[in-house]
């Protein structure tokens, strides 16, 4: 299959990372590209961004339906998409499946439109359930979400393929000469920011002689609050606020820390998990299907949810035992660079578009169809 004959109507939020590093892949390998979001942006390697409805409001996903499907027939007329992929079953995969297009789809779950939302309401489960089988082709990061989307009993293959961490970029360096920690949460209740603030401390006070500093990277709804916790705990001025950053800054926050602390309450494959341990850190995560499918006693901590102490007691002994946590981030990195590299798994992806897009696959669902 010629990478020419790879064009592909991405409905997925521009705003994302995600969403930009996975275009990026696709036109890396020769592929083209258009994206169809609610969150206008700019998504480097696509040709066209076209924004729709913009918004969070739950009602504008089902109020665009009409206005998807005309957009995605005039895109069709001049792009001539090969396939259709979703990022997001709930919402961008809703309008993956329902624009029309008599193309393969693939929708690509993110966590919690698997994980939480369909536990929200019978329709949410109802959307799933309808988008997932109007997939051919179905992709989740973590065993878990695939355990999740098994039980709609989809037609399509469904395959894990991780986002991955780019580990040209996301490589061990000396740390700075203190003890940092580095969390790359986004500041939203989900990532549980507060007890990472308040761990830290309660460290701070047992270990004064540590130099210890703690970086919030990410942003979010959160941050007055969280400023507000650090003042009150005493740690103003040992928390550093950064917010969303590039990939080079985080790289560099990554390489001066210690440890990596990502404690969500739900999650699939954390990226920055992924990266966290390319840079050969030591990991405390919180105790969920996806963490421990790459986590064990060799290289980090899995902790029970919202547990301060438990969090503090992993900083303890991270800076107590240097030799321990150097050989847990050598064994982090190794494994990263063996099982979870993003050119890897897009390469994985990419030849899962193309196997879609030979002709007698095709053919076999012109006549489904039917």
């Amino acid at each position: 299959m010629s990478s020419q004959a790879v064009r592909i109507l991405f409905f997925a939020d521009a705003s994302s990372v995600h969403t930009r590093r996975w275009v990026a892949a696709v036109a890396e390998r020769g592929g083209r590209a258009v994206v169809i979001t609610r969150e206008p942006g700019e998504v480097p390697g696509a040709e066209e961004v076209i924004a729709i409805e913009p918004g969070k409001d739950k009602l504008g996903w089902f109020k665009a339906l009409p206005k998807v499907r005309a957009v995605a027939r005039e895109v069709a007329q001049r792009f001539e998409p090969t396939l259709v992929h979703g990022h997001y079953v709930t919402s961008y995969g809703l309008w993956a499946a329902a624009c029309g297009l008599n193309v393969p789809k693939v929708l690509t779950a993110w966590g919690s439109d698997i994980l939480v939302t369909p536990r929200e309401s019978r329709l949410m489960r109802l959307i799933v359930n309808w988008s997932l089988h109007h997939a051919d082709l179905i992709t989740a990061d973590s065993m878990d979400m695939l355990d999740a989307i098994a039980r709609y009993h989809p037609s399509a293959p469904c395959h894990q393929i991780l986002w991955g961490a780019d580990t040209d970029k996301f490589v061990p360096a000396e740390p700075s000469p203190g003890f940092d920690v580095v969390s790359l949460r986004t500041w939203e209740p989900n990532y549980n920011i507060d007890v990472i603030v308040e761990a830290f401390a309660a460290f701070a006070r047992q270990r004064p002689q540590s130099q210890a500093r703690l970086h919030l990277l990410g942003g979010g709804v959160l941050k007055e609050a969280l400023q507000a916790q650090a003042a009150q705990l005493g740690v103003a001025d040992r928390v550093e606020f950064h917010g969303r950053v590039g990939d080079v800054a985080m790289v560099n926050a990554i390489q001066r820390s210690r440890v990596s602390v990502s404690i969500p309450t739900s999650d699939a494959t954390s990226v920055s998990v992924l990266e966290s341990m390319a840079c050969g850190l030591p990991i405390i995560a919180s105790d969920l299907p996806a963490n421990r499918q790459w986590l064990d006693q060799r290289g980090g901590f899995i902790v029970p949810v919202r547990d301060v102490s438990a969090v503090t007691q992993a900083l303890l002994t991270v800076c107590d035992a240097p030799a321990q946590a150097r050989e847990m981030g050598a064994f982090n990195h190794q494994r990263i660079e063996r099982e979870a590299s993003r050119r890897g798994q897009m390469d994985a992806m990419w030849r899962l578009y193309q196997k879609l897009l030979l002709p007698r696959n095709v053919k076999v669902r012109e006549k489904a169809r039917a």
